[in-house]
């Protein structure tokens, strides 16, 4: 399918142009390929420019975007490349929004380093964001796959570089982020969510003590990612109630809990929140770090084990009282156990729907073990102290199996009816006086904020694998990812939208680049409605349609002459 033209020459000797929209067809009675008009523009001279536009920019729509601008612009002009461009412009326009770069540039001042730093940064967190890869790839795509605002070239030397940078300024920029966060969104920090994970190293053997530490930065402890022979470091994340990250810290592998929550406690103090509430879950709910929690006006809300042996939480399960329903099927009743200024109180929190659950699985469980010990009575006493260690090995049916003072097994039924009172039930434990005990629940339900956040981190960011060994390439690794989990939440927040969705329709606006007698020119694809609507609820200007012009390249020959 081609443009055909035909000319016809006037009895007065001036030619006029006729132009058509023909197809080759092969005839195959005749040998050879005839001319078959699809359709007569009429003469050239007549022919309206808009609609021949419009035309070709209908039939561009059918096409990927880089060879769509090809089809667009003239034919002297030479197509050089097209790079995804509308997800860098939309996180940068929300890194400015913070007032990153102002913030970074007051932290460069005095130190001997690129003005190019705040852009590496930039770079290294919209490709956590956009399409995370190493360091050493990250410079690479930055050079020759994406289209970075203000950047374009990128070496590892400057990612490592702004990295060490990025740790030296760590407690500043955190603060800074945070209060720019705070103004721009009109945060109301009255809880606080606190939880950690793990995340592990393809490596053998942990890091040797060094600089007089006990203990080195990668080492073995308890893993939440079920890898315990492996390596690794805990982080831990402070979250607001509508999700937003507010920082990161990163502990060696084996830290204890206590060691965690007195630097988080004692960071944040500094920053002069006012009136907070620390959220944590069970894992952080040991009387000292409840009470270290509570210096300074602080309150916490815990989760509490229903199992455990504490008094205080047996005694709260025992309290009789009425529930009351708060959010759909949650229901909550309050029990205050001691007096004092150091008084907590405990909310139960029972959830029916749950609780039919939870009577369904514990019937599957005893059935089981009731088919697993029958006929044991009949075996050699050898037999069934073997079937016992078996069974005994699992949590569940220890916890509903006994033994008789003859040796033989039986269905624990004390257990069992006990197991029955916790049925969709948890149990929370404050200090704070003045939340009512539906607050109390919904707030701690809300840690799901921070889960929602590791879950993030580690698929969405590729948190891991983590391509460094060096203690503070590592935590310079983990602020990059914190950062990049700031700017997708925000996002998120502003379109209702995950990140997922607007990533995949934000990289469908290209940035192609055109060589031509007039220099060089750099324009985007034309915005589609969906692209226009996220940029406006981002607050964030559309992208130019031309990004670069620039002159044609003169040599010095030419130039002399």
């Amino acid at each position: 399918m081609y443009l055909r033209t035909t000319r016809r020459r006037n009895g007065d000797g001036t030619e006029v142009r006729y132009l058509s929209l023909a197809h080759n067809e092969w005839d195959q009675a005749a040998g050879r390929s005839k001319v078959r008009i699809l359709f007569n523009f009429g003469r050239e001279d007549e022919l309206d420019p808009d609609a021949i536009r419009r035309l070709i920019g209908s039939l561009s729509r059918a096409l990927p975007p880089g060879e769509a601008l090809v089809a667009a612009v003239p034919a002297e002009l030479r197509f050089l490349e097209s790079r995804p461009f509308g997800g860098a412009w939309a996180l940068d326009g929300l890194w400015r929004r913070l007032g990153l770069p102002e913030i970074l540039a007051r932290a460069l001042r005095g130190r001997r380093l690129d003005p190019a730093a705040e852009r590496a940064l930039f770079a290294m967190v919209a490709n956590r964001a956009l399409e995370p890869l190493s360091k050493l790839s990250c410079a690479a795509w930055v050079s020759e796959l994406a289209a970075i605002p203000g950047l374009d070239l990128l070496s590892d030397d400057q990612c490592y570089r702004a990295m060490d940078w990025l740790l030296e300024i760590e407690a500043e920029i955190a603060q800074q982020v945070y209060w720019a966060t705070a103004n721009l969104l009109n945060l109301e920090v009255d809880l606080l969510f606190f939880d950690t994970t793990s995340t592990y190293f393809e490596t053998d053997e942990a890091d040797p003590p060094s600089d007089g530490a006990p203990r080195g930065f990668r080492t073995f402890g308890h893993s939440k990612d079920h890898r315990p022979d492996l390596p690794q470091v805990v982080i831990g994340l402070a979250v607001t109630r509508t999700g937003i990250p507010i920082r990161v810290w990163t502990f060696p592998g084996n830290t204890a809990d206590m060691a965690l929550i007195r630097q988080v406690k004692d960071d944040l103090l500094a920053w002069k929140l006012g009136r907070v509430v620390w959220v944590t879950d069970r894992g952080f709910a040991s009387a000292q770090n409840r009470r270290y929690l509570q210096r300074a006006g602080g309150h916490y809300i815990s989760g509490e084990k229903l199992r455990s042996e504490s008094a205080e939480a047996k005694a709260a399960l025992a309290r009789a009282g009425r529930y009351q329903v708060v959010a759909g099927n949650l229901e909550v009743k309050e029990i205050i156990l001691d007096e004092g200024t150091m008084r907590d109180r405990f909310v139960v929190c029972r959830n029916p729907d749950e609780a039919t659950r939870d009577a369904a699985i514990r019937e599957r469980l005893v059935a089981t073990l009731e088919a697993a010990i029958a006929g044991s009575d009949d075996l050699v006493p050898a037999a069934r102290e073997q079937l016992t260690c078996d069974l005994r090995g699992t949590p569940t049916n220890r916890r509903f199996l006994r033994t008789t003072k003859a040796g033989l097994l039986r269905i624990d039924r004390a257990a069992v009816a006990a197991d029955a009172k916790l049925d969709g039930k948890f149990l929370l434990r404050t200090s704070d006086p003045t939340l009512s005990a539906a607050d109390v629940a919904l707030g701690y339900k809300q840690l799901l904020e921070v889960e929602r956040g590791w879950r993030d981190m580690k698929t969405t960011l590729d948190l891991r694998p983590v391509h460094h060994r060096k203690e503070q390439r590592i935590r310079a690794h983990v602020l990059l990812c914190w950062l990049s989990l700031l700017l997708i939440r925000l996002a998120e927040q502003a379109t209702g939208e995950t990140w997922r969705n607007l990533r995949f329709e934000l990289e469908k606006c290209h940035l192609g680049r055109f060589d031509g007698p007039a220099g060089e020119v750099a324009q985007r694809t034309e915005l589609t409605a969906r692209q226009a609507a996220i940029f406006t609820a981002l607050d964030v200007p559309k992208p130019p349609r031309y990004v670069r012009l620039s002159a044609p390249q003169v040599d010095a020959a030419t130039a002399a002459g």
